[in-house]
Parts: C-alpha cells; structure tokens; sequence
C-alpha cells in the first residue's frame, strides 16, 4: 500500500471500478478475441497477452488479436469488429469471470463498518446487470452505474456524480477505487478521494503513482487501512 491520503474522517461510501478491481473478466475478454482470430483461421493467443489490455475493453482486446493490422478505433472495419466481439462477449461473459481474492472479505468490512458501497463501470448495461446480478456479491451493492447510463463515461466525472446521487452523499463523502488512469482523472473531477488498485490490469509499462491518486494498493484488503 502506497500513500494514505484517502481514508480520513467524514468517508461514507466507497465506490469501485468492476473489471480489473472487483472482478477478474480477463478470461471470459480473451476467449471473445479469440474467437474472433478462430474464425479467420487463426490460431487463439494465451491469455497472458490478452490480460494488460482487459481493461480497455473492445478496443484493446481488438487490438492485441490482431495487433499487425492497425484495427484502431479510427479504422473503417473498426465498428463491425467491435460488435462481433461483443456479440462474442455477451455469449461467454459469465463461464471464466471471477471475482479478485479479497474482495468478498473487503466488502463484509465495508458492511460492518457501516460504509455504502457501489460500482462505476464503463461497461454498458447490457453486460454490467446481467453480469452482476449473476455474483452474489453484487446484491448488496448500493449503487451500480454502467458507461452509458450517463451521457458520458469515465474519464469524465458524471457517472461517479450519479452514483454518489443514488447513495444520497456529497460526492467528497466518497472514496473511487480503480485500476486504470481514467478511473483516477473521473474520481479527482468528480472530488472524491481516489485510489489506485495496481493488482489489476496495468501492463508493465504502466506507472500508476504517475496518475496522482491520493492512495494505491496492491491488494483489496489493503484498502481497510487507508479506511481507518
């Protein structure tokens, strides 16, 4: 654990990140990618090239599939792949996903320490509800904001500012917890406290103590001291 300006009197709620900070869906990304490369007569890929990018979602699972044709999300073919990918994805999102280590025992503190707590994704709700109302976890969850509930996703602040809406709190009564930089642009924009969570997906070439959270951790559990 890295840093200790998040916790402090007054936190009332702690808001999550889904993939890559709750949830491990690398696995179930990976095999919609490669089902895509299967049907084009290629060979899968292991899932160790697939997982720095699970947080990008389309855009990096395209990308790494097929990293020697510049499939950006400026490419004209762009668009058709990403809705076969996600076709792909809705298919098999629920058969390898898991929920990261800790995270359980982490939100059973939460509860009886009397904090709220909820999740801000960039998934659309066509995955994020069926996805979450399939883990258990999920059904005490206060709050639950998906990347087009709002007009605009994260890096921008409104789908934190909706969710600090449902719980009934000023948004600086809230912590965000996230494992990419665009978790702690929203969070900072939004005037929550924000943490890093470098167990995730970061890719060796990513510097997270660059993104200016107030506090990172390396394990879920790790976010209880910085709440002390």
């Amino acid at each position: 654990m890295k840093g200790s300006g998040a916790g402090g009197a007054g936190i009332r709620a702690v808001l999550f990140d889904l993939d890559g900070t709750l949830i491990d869906s690398a696995p179930d990304l990976g095999h919609a990618a490669n089902l895509m490369r299967v049907a084009r007569g290629l060979p899968e890929l292991p899932l160790a090239q697939y997982r720095p990018m699970a947080g990008a979602g389309a855009r990096g699972m395209i990308g790494v599939a097929f990293a020697d044709r510049g499939y950006t999300p400026e490419h004209p073919e762009f668009p058709a792949l990403r809705a076969e990918f996600l076709d792909n994805y809705e298919r098999c999102m629920r058969e390898r996903t898991v929920i990261f280590e800790g995270v359980p025992e982490l939100v059973v503190s939460l509860h009886g320490r009397g904090l709220a707590w909820g999740v801000v994704t960039n998934k659309f709700e066509r995955f994020t509800l069926p996805l979450t109302a399939g883990m258990p976890l999920f059904t005490c969850a206060q709050a639950i904001v998906s990347g087009d509930t709002t007009p605009h996703p994260k890096p921008h602040p409104a789908p934190l500012l909706e969710a600090a809406r449902r719980l009934g709190l000023a948004p600086q009564l809230c912590v965000y917890v996230g494992d990419d930089e665009r978790d702690i642009v929203a969070g900072k924009a939004a005037g929550m406290r924000t943490v890093a969570a470098t167990y995730g997906y970061l890719g060796s070439k990513t510097d997270a103590a660059a993104w200016g959270a107030d506090a990172a951790i390396e394990h879920p559990q790790e976010l209880l001291a910085l709440l002390a």
